[in-house]
C-alpha cells in the first residue's frame, strides 16, 4: 500500500499542484485551474501506468488531449491552455540538460542516445495530444443528435 503511494499517488498530487501553478502563467482562472492540474495528473498516472516509455508519453499525451477537449466543450473555454499545462510535467527538459552535459563532456554514445530518447519523447507528446484532438473532433460531432 505505501509502495502505491509512494510510486503513483504522490508524484501526481506533484503533477496536479505544478499544473495549478502554471496556470497562472497561461491566464486560466477559476475551475480551470482545477481542470488543468487534474490533467496533469491524469496525464502523469497513465505515463507512470503505461511504464515510462517513449510508447507512455504517446499514451499520456492522448489520454491528455481526450480530457482537455472533453473539459473545454463543458467549460465552453479554450482547449490549448488546459492541453498546453497538463503536458508540462511530461515534457523531457531533464533530457535535454544530460544531452547536453553529455555533450560537453565528449561523451558521443551517451550524448547521441539521450538525446534520441528525448527527441522521441518530445515527438511522442506532440503526435499523441494532435491525434487524439483530431480523432475527437471528427468523431463526436457525428454522435450528436440530429436537430429537431
Amino acid at each position: 500500500m505505501e509502495t502505491m503511494l509512494l510510486e503513483y499517488a504522490l508524484p501526481c498530487v506533484c503533477a496536479f499542484w505544478a499544473c495549478v501553478g502554471f496556470t497562472l502563467m497561461f491566464n486560466i482562472h477559476g475551475y480551470g485551474k482545477l481542470i488543468a492540474g487534474v490533467g496533469g495528473a491524469l496525464g502523469w498516472l497513465v505515463y507512470l501506468l503505461a511504464g515510462q516509455t517513449i510508447f507512455a508519453a504517446f499514451l499520456a499525451a492522448a489520454a491528455i488531449g481526450v480530457f482537455a477537449e472533453v473539459m473545454s466543450r463543458v467549460r465552453r473555454c479554450p482547449v490549448t491552455g488546459y492541453v498546453l499545462v497538463a503536458l508540462l510535467p511530461l515534457v523531457p527538459g531533464g533530457g535535454i540538460y544530460y544531452a547536453m552535459r553529455h555533450g560537453v563532456a565528449g561523451e558521443t554514445d551517451q550524448f547521441l542516445s539521450t538525446l534520441l530518447h528525448t527527441f522521441g519523447m518530445a515527438a511522442a507528446l506532440a503526435v499523441g495530444a494532435m491525434l487524439a484532438s483530431s480523432a475527437f473532433r471528427a468523431l463526436v460531432p457525428r454522435f450528436r443528435p440530429p436537430k429537431k
